[in-house]
């Protein structure tokens, strides 16, 4: 742990300074491996999947559970996804991650397919969609939600063991639930593109439910959680117009049927898709996302007489995108010190990696239309918002102050205290016994060890607006993964790697550590063995001291101070420990390993020749000395 300075008045102005603290301990050219991530994101929808698994299902420490679903009220239910790390099948977040993995899937298709992943994203579709098509028999009739938050969060158990109440809830004329109903709608709409080259009867079919449930929703006005009184604790809608212009903006981008092109355009005041400029796309806001949709149509030249409208539905669209690369006047998305979009106070990465993933698509458009933005303070390229997403994605797999990855069984260093039932308690494979309610909580959720099966995959809530992140599987709302959190990854990742095309750990995966029933973590790789010897004459690398602040708090003088190596070498260093002598404040950039020893963060995985590297302390008195222990 990185050693604060004693006085709490030198720790409020430290604070001043984090920001540009840690954005500066970066290296010029880091980069990830943006194809690891994607494959482990698809994972974790089948460590998500409810009923009974097929074969096929890698995540072997999962086994059948819920196959009793909707039993009770006369329909079958058994499918579809868990929410989180609870047990709960709730319809308004699994049906948004169905359309954002099929947004992938159509406008990243050549991305993935390339990666080799189109079938896993295909399959984690169909899971969510076969499941929608069970719960949609009716055409006014929609089964929102399996199992009560309640009565599920007083148990700490594992999917196969549940004996929670499975209690079923639906949405009908007499109960609307217009968000819901058009949200299904949109992702059916969406996934039946996305199917469309590879099964077009399956394809045909998901439409055809896409196009009653938006009737329904349209025709029976009202919000879903007004009627599933259950979920409003936990998903609670702030509105159903934006839905209905999301699902109807889907359906003409499925049928180019100007119906629904005419509906965005003579609803777009009333429902707010030409007055509300946002700075956020979730679950529950499809503002942005449907803002951005329309102007594909417009940059495409397909607008005809509805260009005026769609041009008011750009200008929103516009105002996210300046607002998430920070040239919105002021207005801005706000953003923790370490860069990351801060959304919400609770689960936010779900939040930044849906904006970058919205931000990537933005990109495409405006890149295949050759086209740009003029912002309020200045005119953004298509290359901005990618570079803009970038970061984000890469905040989240260890840029950032804790160089620490949050998504699961990414890197080294990952949360293993992770707030998931079915990850936390060994494997039923292993474990044979009932683990009861009770019992979970008391042998598995107090338990102080990390959890015994990986949950590769899962994006947890992440850090605080501090960028602090503390791994406890009580801290749910910074360690609970959800489906709305990976859902925008995949297309995100699958991008990303398509542009840059780099390798970031370049470890050697096991084949495949995700087919092991159970286990610990992954065994972190040995770090390469460095060169032993004496190094005062050895000089790989030079060392730039320079003083970017200083201030003063009562009599004592504080100082900034920044540190640039470089590479004089010709060769690329992939080790590199330092030994700083007289450091008595707080360093950013560097990892410590023992007493006055820090090293490059596992991130950076070589200083190539010539390249630079900076990292930051804050201290008063003198500077600190740097020498190089040892190196590779």
């Amino acid at each position: 742990m990185l050693r604060l300075l004693a006085s709490p008045s030198q720790a409020v102005i430290l604070g001043m300074f984090v920001g540009l603290l840690a954005l500066e301990a970066t290296i010029v050219s880091s980069t990830f491996d943006y194809k690891d991530a994607l494959e482990k994101s698809l994972l974790f929808f089948e460590a998500q999947k409810s009923g009974k698994l097929p074969s096929s299902n890698r995540i072997k420490w999962r086994g059948d559970s819920a196959l009793q679903d909707g039993y009770k009220q006369g329909v079958d239910l058994v499918g579809g996804y868990y929410d989180a790390g609870d047990h709960v099948k709730f319809g308004m977040p699994m049906a948004y991650t169905v359309t954002m993995l099929s947004w992938a899937a159509l406008d990243f298709k050549p991305e993935i397919a390339n990666l080799g992943e189109m079938e896993h994203t295909l399959d984690a579709i169909k899971w969510g969609t076969d499941y929608f098509i069970k719960a949609h028999k009716e055409p006014n009739v929609l089964w929102g939600q399996v199992g009560d938050g309640e009565s599920d969060h007083y148990c700490w158990e594992r999917p196969e063991d549940m004996k929670t109440p499975r209690t079923a809830y639906k949405i009908d004329p007499e109960n609307p639930g217009s968000d819901l109903a058009a949200e299904t709608a949109a992702a059916l709409a969406a996934s039946c593109l996305a199917f469309k080259p590879y099964n077009s009867s399956y394809s045909d079919l998901l439409l055809v439910h896409a196009k009653q449930l938006f009737t329904f929703a349209d025709r029976f006005r009202g919000l879903y959680d007004d009627s599933i009184q259950s979920a409003s604790h936990f998903y609670t809608s702030s509105g159903y117009g934006d839905e209905l212009l999301w699902a109807a903006t889907w359906l003409y981008r499925a049928t180019k049927d100007t119906y629904y092109l005419k509906y965005v355009v003579d609803n777009a005041v009333s429902m707010g898709g030409t007055g509300w400029a946002v700075k956020q796309f979730s679950w529950d806001n499809k503002y942005a996302g449907l803002q951005i949709l329309l102007s594909k149509v417009l940059l495409e030249g397909g607008a005809g007489p509805y260009a005026s409208t769609l041009q008011q539905y750009k200008a929103k669209a516009d105002y996210f995108a300046c607002a998430c690369v920070q040239k919105n006047a002021g207005y801005n998305v706000p953003k923790t010190p370490g860069g990351l979009f801060n959304i919400n106070d609770w689960n936010n990465m779900q939040y930044a990696s849906s904006a970058a993933f919205l931000l990537a698509v933005y990109s495409d458009y405006l890149s295949k239309a050759k086209a740009s933005i003029k912002c309020p303070d200045a005119q953004v390229q298509p290359q901005d918002l990618l570079t803009t997403a970038k970061s984000q994605a890469d905040y989240i797999l260890g840029a950032n102050p804790k160089s620490m990855s949050y998504l699961i069984g990414y890197g080294r260093k990952y949360p293993i205290h992770v707030h998931h039932r079915g990850s936390s308690i060994a494997s039923i494979f292993t474990l044979r016994d009932v683990v009861g309610c009770v019992e979970g909580f008391e042998k598995w959720y107090k338990k102080i060890e990390a959890n015994p099966n990986i949950l590769y995959g899962g994006l947890v809530g992440g850090p605080n607006d501090l960028d602090d992140f503390t791994d406890d599987r009580s801290n749910y709302e910074q360690t609970e993964p959800t489906l709305t959190g990976t859902g925008p990854l995949v297309g995100l990742f699958s991008k990303l790697q398509s542009v840059y095309g780099t390798k970031g750990y370049n470890q050697k995966k096991p084949t495949p550590p995700y087919h092991k029933a159970q286990g610990a973590l992954p065994k972190k790789l040995p770090l390469p063995q460095p060169k032993k010897g004496d190094y005062s004459n050895v000089h790989p690398c030079e060392f730039f001291h320079s003083i970017t602040n200083t201030w003063s708090v009562g009599k004592e003088t504080y100082y900034r101070h920044r540190v640039t190596i470089k590479n004089t070498s010709k060769k690329p260093i992939t080790f590199l420990k330092l030994r700083m002598e007289n450091l008595t404040g707080t360093i950013w950039g560097l990892e410590p390993r023992e007493k006055n020893v820090y090293q490059l963060p596992q991130y950076v995985k070589a200083l190539q020749p010539g390249s630079e590297y900076i990292f930051v302390y804050v201290q008063g008195g003198a500077q600190a000395k740097v020498s190089i222990q040892n190196y590779y």
